[in-house]
């Protein structure tokens, strides 16, 4: 967190990244993020890390998944995916291109932060979790002074940063990966 308020760029790319790649494996980033105590700046680069590896897997799959697997990844869990991971890797490289654009912009231009709880910052989009910590820490800043309101530009940062930039990065890049034939048909496909 010390190292996030000093460098934000850097460590919002870095805490983005590995903490939505954590998410996405078979443990729980939740519980790291509630370990270290993860709140500030650096809660706010994890949720972004987060959310892009679960909108970003939501998106990027829709055409193999469809709606069930939409919901089941964008509110659920981009965990669904490792198998599919470990089949071809590079399914991985689209969403986590995406945390490692969304987390600077959520430290160094929203100045997104978690002052919610630790754990929240681990959840990303996980039944709207990290978007209502970010929210009740937005509420307690605003009863205790450290903020004059929630502002349309809160609103925008959190938008843009949770679930808007991951789902068309993620889907873009995706595209590309597609077309350069990294990612086939039926590589994202989950057993719903």
């Amino acid at each position: 967190m010390w190292a996030t308020d000093l460098q934000p760029f850097l460590m919002g790319l870095i805490v983005s990244v590995l903490v939505g790649v954590a998410l996405t494996l078979p443990i729980s980033s939740a519980a790291i993020c509630a370990a270290l105590g993860l709140t500030g700046l650096a809660g706010g680069a994890a949720v972004a890390g987060c959310c892009a590896q679960m909108v970003g897997f939501a998106v990027m799959s829709f055409r193999e998944n469809g709606i069930g697997g939409l919901v089941a990844q964008g509110i659920g869990t981009s965990m669904l995916q490792m198998g599919n991971i470990v089949k071809n890797p590079r399914i991985w490289i689209p969403p986590t291109v995406a945390a490692a654009i969304t987390g600077p912009l959520a430290t160094c231009v929203f100045g997104l932060q978690m002052n919610g709880p630790a754990v929240a910052s681990g959840m990303g989009t996980c039944g709207l979790v990290g978007q209502i910590g970010v929210y009740t820490g937005w509420v307690g800043d605003v009863a205790t002074g450290l903020k004059p309101a929630i502002t349309a530009f809160d609103w925008l940062g959190l938008l843009l940063v949770c679930f808007i930039l991951p789902a068309v990065l993620t889907w873009a890049i995706g595209l590309l990966l597609r077309r350069w034939g990294w990612i086939k048909q039926g590589d994202l496909k989950l057993d719903l």
